[in-house]
Order: structure tokens, then sequence, then C-alpha cells
């Protein structure tokens, strides 16, 4: 594959050793979804270099609609309703004096609305997860399982898959219940969440398009919205490589979710040019310097660094977001609903990038290429 990928690292620093892997991954195979769909529509008038690039407009389009900090209670709208091949990530901190919390797919937003699923930990005594619905103001059967996979005062990331027979919902990587669907999937429309837990995000993954926001709403023609060639990954094990069928294409947009260990030191994203092993972006946090460095290894050689960035989102125990966009002349970074950085191409063809490459200290939530 070349020096490039055989070093994966600027030799500015070679006396850093290369990133460990990060302990505890776990290599549960991805599970399956059903539906594809566009990404983020990053979003910047004709691509050009803007004179102010911290003012870029950072645009979600269908089939990744995140929201950040949410406030409790939370009663949305599901964009452009739920339906098979959708999923649900919720991220957050259960309380230190948890007793409960609960999630609920919902028939409209009133109070006393039909309840499609009821997803409610309960922390009195005999730990337990409870699952239900409501319709007409009735509790249905209940469901249960005497196991609790959320700890008190610690993070967690809870997914809900949309399958064409039930709810499959996933903790913290793991498989934990299924629920079979008691109300058409047609009649929910919103999510609701409150209890005992902080929210740092909720993004809902894969769906419909919404509908229009009525006269005077801007559409985007489906040729400006990004493109991805399969469904999201879901807790992958690290180190993660994954062709990028085609190649890369102006905006081609991948997202990369991930936590940082308290113990981690660095990690490395590559988009390499399979053919040669060139590195055409190499994205490098290194948490003892609090750097975020890019660089491209072209023909054995690396060129020069870019350190400048406006927040740095990597650190010990943290979160990331990271949505990385194809522009026609650079590479445009967002993190955490924020612009990071731009990286002019040093490959101008960038269709012949078509890998992703990550390792180091990371333990990955989901890829979405």
């Amino acid at each position: 594959m070349g020096a490039c990928n055989a070093q994966k690292r600027d030799p500015v620093d070679p006396a850093l050793p290369a990133p460990p892997l990060s302990s505890g991954i776990r290599a549960t195979p991805p599970p399956a979804i059903c539906h594809h769909s566009p990404l983020l529509h990053l979003f910047s008038p004709d691509d050009q270099p803007p004179a102010q690039p911290l003012t870029m407009a950072y645009v979600p389009a269908p089939g990744y609609q995140p929201t950040y900090n949410p406030t409790l209670p939370y009663n949305k709208p599901i964009p452009g309703g739920l339906c098979v091949g959708m999923s649900v990530y919720i991220q957050g901190v259960a309380s230190e004096h948890m007793k409960r919390f609960s999630v609920n797919f919902v028939a409209g937003e009133h109070a006393g609305a039909d309840i499609a699923f009821h997803f409610n930990p309960r922390f009195d005594g005999w730990d337990k997860v409870v699952f239900n619905s409501m319709q007409g103001g009735k509790w249905g059967k209940e469901e249960k399982k005497r196991s609790m996979p959320f700890c008190k005062g610690t993070p967690f990331e809870l997914v809900i898959m949309v399958l064409m027979e039930h709810y499959k919902v996933m903790v913290n990587g793991n498989p934990f219940y299924e629920f079979g669907h008691r109300l058409p999937l047609q009649m929910v429309t919103h999510l609701q969440v409150d209890g005992d837990l902080e929210l740092q995000s909720i993004n809902f993954i894969g769906g419909n398009p919404p509908p229009s926001q009525g006269p005077g709403h801007t559409h985007q023609e489906p040729s400006n919205l990004p493109t991805m060639e399969g469904p999201p990954i879901f807790n992958p094990p690290v180190p993660f490589r994954k062709i990028l069928q085609g190649g890369l294409r102006a905006r081609r947009t991948i997202i990369v979710k991930g936590f940082i260990p308290h113990t981690g030191k660095s990690i490395t994203i590559n988009f390499v040019v399979g053919s040669t092993g060139d590195l055409a972006l190499h994205i490098n946090p290194r948490l003892a310097e609090e750097a975020v460095v890019r660089n491209s290894c072209l023909s054995g050689s690396w060129g020069s660094e870019e350190r400048q960035i406006s927040y740095n989102p990597f650190g010990p125990g943290k979160f990331f977001d990271l949505s990385i966009r194809c522009g026609i002349d650079r590479f445009k970074v967002y993190a955490n609903n924020q612009h990071l950085f731009d990286y002019s191409h040093r490959v101008p063809a960038f269709q012949n990038i078509d890998v992703l490459e990550i390792h180091g200290d990371v333990s990955l939530s989901y890829v979405q290429v």
C-alpha cells in the first residue's frame, strides 16, 4: 500500500508510537438496516471558499436529523414520520439518583395520545426495564426484562431500530430487547423522552424526507444533497476499514460518531487512495498536544501540517460527532454541529479516494458513508 499507509503519522513527531487499539471494543457485527437515505447537507453556496469559514451553515438533510443537548421533557415530531429502516440514537447520562426514565413513540403530541412503544427503565429495588403500549387511554400487556443496562451517573448510548416486525433495542452496542409492533408505524408522529437523565443528543437516522414547511420554504433538489452507499454501521470494531464504493464525489458526506476513553492519546482518520496507498486526508487528534493535525502523504512523502482550529471537540472521556463532506475544491469538516476546519484537496482527482480507515484510542458509536 505504500509508505504513507505504513506510517500512518506525520514524520514531524516520529517518537510517538502507533496508536494502540482501543480496549473494550465490542466486535458485535453491525445490524442490518433496510433503508438507504442521504446524510447531512453541509452547505455553502457554489462550494466556493467562504470569506468567513466559521459562519458556514450546517444544514441537516433527510436521513440524519441531529439535536444536541435537548431539554426535558422532550416532545418533538419525528422528521418525515416513523418508517421501517429508521433508527433513533439517544446519547445521555443516567442521573446519580435515577429512579426511572421513559422513551415513548407516540401517535400525536397531546396528552393521552396512543403510545406505540413505551420503553421504561426502573430502579425500584427490583431493577428492570418495562415495555408496553397504550391505546385509547388503556395500557396493553406489560413486558419486562429484569436486567438493568444503565448505571447511575454513567453515560449511555441507546439505539432503537425500527424493523419490519418489531422495535430492536440496543444499549451501549449490545442487543437488549425486541418489542413486536402493536400499532401501525404510520400512526407514530412524535418521540417523547423524560425522567431522571440528562440528554446529550438525539439523532434520527434514515427514514423519509420531512414534509414541506409551507409557502416560502426553499426545497433543495435531490442532486444538491449528499449521498451514501449503505446504512449506518453501529459499534464497528477498531481498527475500522471501509471501501467507499465509487469513490468520493462532490457533496458526499461521511459521519463518524465515537467516544474517546479517559486514557486516550491519539485517533487517526484516513481517507486513502486505494490504488496507491496515498493518504489524501489524514486527520489526527493528539490529545496530549490538544491538537487536531491534518496532512496528506503522497508518493511516500508527507506534506505541510495544518493545525488551526477554532475549538477542539476531542478530549478524554468525550463523545464526538464528526461530519466530513467532500466539496469540489476542499473537504469541509464539522464537529458537534459546528464548523471545525476546511482542508483544500491535495489529490485533485478526489474520485480516486475510495477507502476510509479509523484506528487509535476510540470506541465507534456509528459510521455512515
